[in-house]
């Protein structure tokens, strides 16, 4: 069984929903406390032991590219102000020499061509797919508790969790077999099923591991649902061939490719940081009382 070395990052979307912030810097490089984004989901993916880092990117993503390269300027200005601890934690965020690709999806064509954008740099051997809107909080990272049962069951792996019954009709959902290692056979995939029909109430939460079958699948892969390329499609092909597991995952886990998921990351991972939490907890209660009394008003965007 090959050992889940390299994973990719689809960071080529345009960030719509954040416009105007988004119009000159990528939303993956929008800051949750004080790291970006795409810095939280890379964390992730390192603690798991990946060691190859693919971004498929697009127009107007090259700041992502320069956050994970040297910045020599800033390195000897922060050594030379004895900023001792900021340079050596930049430093382990740095990743080593030849870790990290960049290639481009040229046409926004959905995540299933995103994915298949990264085949020639993932080669033939499993791989880790963490989408960036996606940040987990849990003191395990949840792809490195993915791998883990991957070295069990091989195959294919994807990280689940609860959503409340009646909102399964938004995502993508799966029906739960026998328990397996730390994990449990996936009966079922389904894309945004009909309201009453969905297996279970359990659905994908942006974390994948992916045998590289499923490049061949993508190559041929017709258009589904919003004219797109569709991943889900090509894994329910691949589940024909291939073992698929599923990861319970425990955590919590924002969307921070919505304004309010994005906010509430913001709030949770500042209350999570000890050296934050009775600051900030302290500004929220003020805040808290001060709207009590006051109708809230619609802001126009």
């Amino acid at each position: 069984m090959k050992k889940v070395r390299k994973a990719v990052f689809p960071v080529a979307g345009l960030g719509t929903r954040f416009l105007p912030a988004t119009k000159s810097i990528p939303k993956e490089m929008l800051t949750v406390v004080d790291k970006p984004v795409i810095q939280y989901v890379v964390d992730e993916a390192r603690e798991a032991g990946i060691e190859h880092f693919i971004f498929v990117t697009g127009r107007n993503k090259g700041v992502i590219e320069d956050h994970f390269d040297i910045q020599f300027e800033l390195y000897d200005t922060l050594a030379q102000r004895g900023k001792d601890d900021q340079l050596a934690r930049l430093q382990r965020l740095q990743p080593s020499p030849g870790q990290t690709s960049f290639t481009r999806q040229q046409v926004p064509l959905g995540l299933g061509h995103a994915v298949w954008c990264a085949r020639d740099l993932v080669g033939d051997e499993p791989f880790a797919l963490l989408l960036p809107d996606m940040i987990m909080q849990t003191d395990k990272s949840c792809l490195k508790a993915m791998v883990e049962l991957h070295e069990k069951t091989g195959g294919n792996v994807v990280a689940v969790q609860e959503c409340d019954p009646a909102e399964a009709h938004k995502y993508g959902i799966i029906g739960r077999g026998k328990d397996a290692h730390s994990g449990f056979e996936i009966t079922a995939m389904v894309e945004k099923p009909k309201p009453g029909t969905a297996p279970s109430n359990l659905y994908i939460n942006g974390r994948y591991i992916l045998q590289p079958e499923i490049f061949d699948i993508l190559e041929g892969q017709e258009r589904g649902a919003g004219n797109e390329i569709q991943l889900t499609d090509a894994m329910l092909k691949l589940g024909k061939i291939q073992a698929f597991h599923g990861y319970h995952y425990q955590g919590r886990t924002f969307d921070c490719g919505t304004p309010e998921g994005f906010i509430e990351a913001n709030v949770a991972f500042a209350l999570w940081r000890p050296e934050l939490h009775e600051n900030v907890a302290g500004m929220l209660e003020k805040m808290l009382e001060e709207l009590k009394p006051i109708e809230r008003r619609k802001t126009p965007r």
